[in-house]
């Protein structure tokens, strides 16, 4: 696609949101309990497209463990309340109840507490002990600090997620996280990002990554865009980085690395053309947190809402719409799509034609 004038000095290229296009039925269409939903990364395999956001207001041990037995993947954020404190609840309920004006500082200090090795031990224990798959996530900058006790916990997929993550962080103030000799190194797979354009996932699955998220600063509960001027459309994004998943299956000799998308998937739409841009899966966090379930008790946050020094998101009150199963099998009461995900998607692949989640990736779409 040519660049388009910004300026007489700026040329960018045009990019897409999720919103900017929709899926085209085919001439072929399908029963929607003939359609499949699951997808593998490395060894294991999932009923649901669906891996939970590593977020203290979407999962704690109990719903990962729930979201788990339910076909997802549930991944915990190993620098968050569960790993500072040992019952995080009532500061849970606090968050829920503080005044506006209030919550990030309030929440500033909440995090402030330090993060204790043996909780993290502790927590994915817990999961491991309920026998779903587990998974728990760290921030780059964190990485190497906690990436032993994570794995002598029994963690079975590590996530490295940060607002973008690069192969090639420069920094004259400390050694960088070496991603291509940390992932050789680990015995387990690696699902690292965010990255948003070609030539950074690539970069990413040149490093031995099992999968690459895709996006930053588009979550509900972010504010990326306006603090720091980033941010990418995510149906060109997922598109871009699917074509670099191509190309590196090329390059490689044969080696699939999976795109997850990861940012503006609300509902169930979402979902739909996030897989239809080129996602493997998704990755999903206010969704979750409407669940009764949740920890974040109707209200949603990240990581990006407690920074010290430059908070990139906020405390958000999305409410409740029905408990974790409902949420993504339904029955849905709500005609929103923050409902019945997964009947949305199987009823989206069925009207188009489309059997599994590979065949999906090639329907039609068009700028709406």
């Amino acid at each position: 696609m040519p660049d388009i004038d910004i300026g007489a000095a700026k040329r960018g290229r045009r990019a897409y949101s999720f919103d900017d296009i929709a899926i085209v039925p085919s001439r072929r269409t399908r029963d929607p309990e003939e359609v499949s939903t699951a997808w593998q990364i490395d060894a294991y395999r999932f009923e649901l497209p669906i891996v939970a956001a590593p977020m203290d207001s979407v999962m704690s041990p109990e719903t990962a463990i729930a979201l788990g037995r339910l076909g997802g993947l549930g991944v915990l954020d190993l620098e968050g309340l569960w790993t500072r404190y040992d019952d995080p609840d009532p500061l849970l309920e606090e968050i829920a109840t503080i005044d506006g004006p209030g919550a990030t500082q309030r929440l500033q200090e909440i995090y402030g507490e330090p993060i204790k090795p043996e909780l993290i031990a502790e927590r994915l224990q817990q999961v491991r002990s309920a026998g779903v798959t587990v998974a728990g996530a760290l921030s780059p900058q964190r990485t190497k600090q906690f990436a032993d006790v994570v794995v002598d916990a029994g963690v079975d997929l590590f996530v490295i997620r940060g607002t973008t993550v690069s192969a090639e962080h420069v920094s004259g103030q400390m050694e960088p996280l070496n991603l291509k000799q940390f992932i050789y190194e680990l015995d387990v797979p690696v699902i690292v990002g965010g990255c948003a354009t070609h030539q950074a996932a690539l970069h990413l699955m040149r490093t031995g990554a099992a999968g690459v998220l895709v996006g930053f600063g588009g979550g509900a509960a972010h504010t990326t865009r306006s603090v720091l001027g980033v941010a990418v459309p995510m149906a060109s994004a997922v598109a871009d980085v699917a074509a670099a998943r191509r190309d590196y299956l090329d390059e490689s000799g044969g080696r699939y690395v999976h795109v997850i998308a990861d940012g503006s998937i609300g509902r169930s739409g979402d979902l739909a053309k996030a897989i239809a841009s080129g996602a493997d899966a998704v990755m999903m966090g206010s969704p979750f947190a409407r669940a009764v379930e949740a920890p974040g008790r109707g209200f949603h946050w990240g990581a990006e809402a407690w920074h010290p020094d430059l908070p990139r998101g906020e405390r958000v009150e999305i409410g409740t719409v029905g408990d974790l199963e409902s949420v993504l099998f339904g029955p849905s009461s709500v005609p929103d799509g923050t409902m019945n995900l997964i009947g949305a998607l199987r009823r989206a692949m069925a009207t188009t034609g489309y059997t599994d989640l590979k065949e999906f990736q090639r329907v039609e779409v068009v700028v709406g």
